[in-house]
């Protein structure tokens, strides 16, 4: 597109973490006006900030062996071979550049003693390729992002909508056209017009109620493009992080992360005996079951995150888990600072052990880390084709949003990658294309498409304040999660989902028959914000459990316990499942319908998932 052209177009951006900050930053570079809205008082408040132990990229800077080929069949190994080819390559391919564009805007990445950049392991993978800040990766990255962003907005180019929530998607003549927003601080609802509209709003993790997610993450946006028309793909890949401090009472609202780079240094264990009453310090080597180590020589402690997280709940279900409730297990230091020494360790992830500390009381330099699985990432999200627009021409979907690059379960330290990659180098290159050969203009706010859509987002926002029932909104929320939790967390059955597709719509109709929503609908009400979120999660959850239901199959982080290998591990089906499953909307208590895209590989060959 000529370059003059471009600032005739308007773009509307939801979301300013990696994704939509990078996104808006570099539309806005080439000439597009864009319009980016985030929930939070500032997009350095992006869950983005959250992530901790590093970004991929198939650099080889450690000469052992990287390559793009070998960052795109790690991928799709650990996706477990049900991601699309050439996205992940593609993926694969930009990788590179990124690091090279975070390190021109200051981006503090360790460094070796000699000034090159450092990289460490993560799980699924055999080389170095991880580029990393101590432990906050994520956060240097977003404020990388964030000054691009802040640069544009102070050249004109970007007009930011901080404190304000999509509250629905607007399609006129089948194309995506606008948004419907609720101003958070004044409580007013608006409606914005573009000539596209891209979806950078993150994953849907909070279903369960407690994740690794900051609390405010939700489904809302996706799931609203949802009802409009766009597909739904993979919603039952939802990820379990293995390094998540274990549960302590029914008081917490979220979980807190351990960075899966501590599995670099640091050794899984359990005791060898059920009710072990030893301190760790008092348990000897010989007594002690480094479980991942013997189950996976090859990989260790850096088993992908599926397979390591069913194991931990493996060795727990079997009576030898630690801490209270039995459900932990060890993340012990002792052995790398006995061989690096203290400092060395403290300059790696001094952050996260100082994190440890505060919320457990415990000092992880002395003691080894309790830790436990958690749900983390969703590999699910809206349909979109190579050029990231979903099947409603106009919409854009990237970063977690999206359902494209990561199959049945995520590496880590791919999730920075993806949302960089989508932000800062593919959609604004394939944007272009829609934009040319359109023939549909931008609309006005005024037309009778947006008054509807507007007023059934005010009626909806009424009807939740109107209900002055007994039950609050997390008490709803708290048990969807539990139920989702048991029935279709780190491992699935059928009868399990049949009883969970039960439940949420009998749990639906109470909630809009008995929440209670205090506030009005004018003001500042976070309880109503909440209130709108948990009730597309009433919605939404069955979508989840209908998909984990049909597909007959284990695979990645979807385990269906009657469909295993006989020592465990996830056994799929390759002739009947070798498909991403998009659902399409048919009406709230209807089934929705299911398109199959085929997964072809021309590449690579599809074998049985192997870390031993």
């Amino acid at each position: 597109m000529n370059p003059a052209n471009k600032r005739k177009y308007d773009i509307i951006v939801v979301g300013s973490g990696l994704a939509g900050a990078s996104a808006a930053a570099t539309l806005s570079e080439l000439g597009y006006n864009v319009k980016c809205f985030c929930y939070q008082d500032s997009p350095r408040r992006a869950h983005s900030i959250a992530a901790q132990g590093g970004i991929n990229a198939a650099k080889n800077y450690r000469n052992d062996g990287d390559s793009v080929y070998r960052l795109f069949y790690d991928t799709i190994k650990g996706g477990d071979f049900r991601s699309r080819e050439s996205n992940v390559y593609r993926l694969a391919e930009v990788s590179v550049n990124i690091i090279d564009q975070c390190v021109a805007q200051g981006v503090p990445f360790a460094r070796e003693y000699s000034g090159y950049l450092a990289n460490r392991s993560f799980g699924g993978a055999q080389v170095s390729r991880t580029f990393y800040a101590r432990g906050q990766t994520g956060q240097q990255l977003l404020l990388g992002a964030y000054q691009a962003l802040c640069k544009q907005v102070g050249a004109g180019g970007i007009t930011m909508y901080p404190r304000t929530e999509m509250l629905d998607l607007v399609v006129i003549d089948g194309h995506a056209k606008g948004i419907i927003v609720r101003d958070l601080v004044s409580g007013k609802i608006s409606s914005h017009a573009g000539d596209a509209v891209v979806l950078a709003t993150g994953g849907y993790g909070n279903v369960f109620f407690l994740s690794t997610n900051a609390k405010g993450c939700n489904v809302t946006a996706i799931y609203r493009a949802y009802k409009r028309g766009a597909l739904f793909a993979n919603p039952c890949y939802t990820q379990i992080h293995p390094t998540c401090i274990p549960v302590s009472g029914d008081h917490q609202s979220k979980l807190t992360l351990m960075s899966e780079s501590l599995r670099n240094d640091g050794r899984v264990w359990v005791p060898k005996r059920p009710g072990e009453t030893r301190k760790p310090n008092e348990i000897p080597d010989s007594d002690r079951d480094y479980y991942l180590e013997r189950k996976y020589p090859s990989y260790g402690n850096l088993a992908p995150r599926d397979i390591s997280s069913r194991a931990a709940k493996e060795v727990c279900d079997e009576g030898r888990g630690v801490g209270p409730g039995g459900r932990g297990v060890y993340l012990d230091f002792g052995d790398a600072i006995r061989r690096l020494g203290e400092n060395t360790i403290r300059e790696r992830y001094g952050n996260l052990f100082d994190m440890y500390q505060r919320i457990t009381g415990d000092d992880a330099y002395k003691v080894p880390m309790r830790i436990y699985p958690a749900i983390h990432y969703t590999m699910g999200g809206l349909w979109v084709d190579y050029n990231l627009m979903s099947n409603i021409p106009g919409l854009y979907v990237i970063g977690e949003a999206n359902f494209s690059d990561h199959g049945a379960n995520r590496l880590g330290a791919s999730a920075l990658m993806q949302g960089l990659a989508d932000g800062y180098f593919i959609l604004p290159y394939t944007i272009g294309d829609y934009l040319a050969s359109k023939t549909v203009g931008k609309p006005s706010v005024d037309n009778a498409e947006f008054r509807k859509v507007e007023e059934e987002a005010s009626a909806r926002t009424l009807r939740l304040l109107s209900i002055k029932g007994r039950r609050t909104v997390t008490d709803f929320h708290r048990e969807l999660g539990k139920l989702m939790w048991e029935k279709c967390g780190m491992s699935r059955n059928e009868a399990g989902l049949n009883e969970a597709l039960t439940r949420i719509p009998q749990l639906r109709t109470e909630f809009w028959e008995n929440v209670n929503v205090q506030g009005e609908p004018g003001e500042l009400n976070q309880s109503l914000e909440y209130a709108g979120r948990v009730a597309d999660f009433l919605e939404f959850a069955e979508l989840l459990c209908l998909d984990a239901l049909d597909r007959r199959e284990s695979c990645g982080g979807h385990f269906r316990e009657e469909f295993q290998t006989a020592d465990g591990e996830a056994l799929r089906n390759d002739e009947d499942y070798a498909y991403v499953a998009s659902w399409e909307f048919q009406g709230v208590d209807r089934r929705p319908v299911m398109h199959k895209e085929p997964l072809v590989y021309e590449e690579v060959k599809m074998t049985q998932r192997s870390y031993k």
